[in-house]
């Protein structure tokens, strides 16, 4: 996954000059919280930022990483806070579980003179943090729009299935609409299957009970798609529509590498920027490396034609 370079003016990289290199011996603690494994996207986050943890520790002898993952929001502020009581963190990679419920922690985290490096979802105050690593979510939105209006020229009736009530949510929800606007595709209705995959069977069982005419269904994610598949299965309708997803989950990518037409494509959101936010916040520690801003990375519209360069026997996701 290619990193874009869409940083702000103060977002650079700039070598080795007004960095804050350490020396050899110098200790630096980073702390890093992540949602628990509760859902595939969620699994795959843990194991790459474990991963990124362990190689970097090894690369880097001074630094010590303080890792913490959470099933909600209290537990995930209580580990914080820990971070910063006990184990005297100098910077913060979090992932929070809930933005909203999170911001005034985290933000006294960064007001205790911390580096925060905020992971995917946006805090509902805006310059909290240091440093902000995603993917790309109106770009998520609009690519499997483009899709859409490419296999449904002449329009038809679609579904979609959404995330959580969050700003990453209304990003990729609002791009899509903006991107079928003005087709003759229409949205028959939308409803929240909290990235889950129990919800999005549960959901889609009550599109497929509700419309006898379902051409297409976009899921937003991976996880959701496969609970609204085996719900199109169960009803046998398959033959009847197609169903994008997103984020890159390898058992979705291989039903795209082998050419299948319910799940034609698929979109990229990996979770392995965590890796992308932990390296990067110890390049701030250990080479001198000023990072600050946004950093967005590609979404990529995956095919039969390209999954290959992005199925990985390793990923747990």
């Amino acid at each position: 996954m290619k990193l874009v370079k869409s940083l702000l003016a103060s977002a650079v990289i700039a070598g080795s000059l007004g960095g804050v290199a350490v020396a050899q011996d110098d200790k630096v603690t980073i702390g890093v919280s992540v949602p628990a494994a509760d859902h595939g996207w969620t699994g795959g986050v843990n194991y790459f930022a474990q991963q990124a943890i362990e190689r970097l520790g090894t690369t880097y002898p001074n630094v010590e990483f303080v890792f913490a993952s959470a099933p909600d929001a209290p537990k995930q502020i209580a580990d914080i806070e820990d971070m910063v009581s006990t184990r005297g963190i100098d910077a913060l990679v979090i992932l929070p579980g809930d933005p909203d419920a999170m911001t005034s922690a985290i933000k006294q985290v960064k007001d205790a003179g911390k580096f925060v490096t905020v992971v995917d979802r946006q805090l509902s105050i805006d310059g909290v943090e240091n440093l902000y690593v995603a993917g790309d979510n109106p770009g998520l939105g609009a690519n499997s729009a483009e899709y859409f209006k490419q296999a449904m020229p002449d329009g038809g009736n679609i579904v979609i299935l959404r995330g959580l009530p969050i700003p990453i949510d209304a990003q990729r929800f609002d791009a899509f609409m903006a991107g079928i606007e003005g087709s003759n595709i229409t949205v028959l209705d939308d409803e929240f299957a909290n990235w889950n995959r129990d919800d999005g069977f549960k959901v889609m069982q009550d599109f497929l009970t509700r419309f006898p005419d379902i051409k297409g269904v976009w899921a937003q994610d991976d996880d959701i798609a496969l609970g609204a598949i085996e719900a199109i299965k169960q009803a046998g309708r398959e033959d009847e529509m197609f169903i994008v997803g997103g984020a890159g989950m390898q058992q979705i990518l291989q039903a795209v590498a082998e050419g299948s037409t319910l799940t034609p494509i698929d979109v990229s959101y990996s979770p392995a920027m965590i890796a992308t936010a932990i390296e990067l916040t110890t390049s701030h520690f250990t080479g001198g490396i000023q990072v600050a801003g946004r950093y967005i990375l590609d979404s990529t519209v995956i095919t039969k034609d390209n999954a290959a360069e992005f199925l990985d026997p390793e990923s747990p996701f």
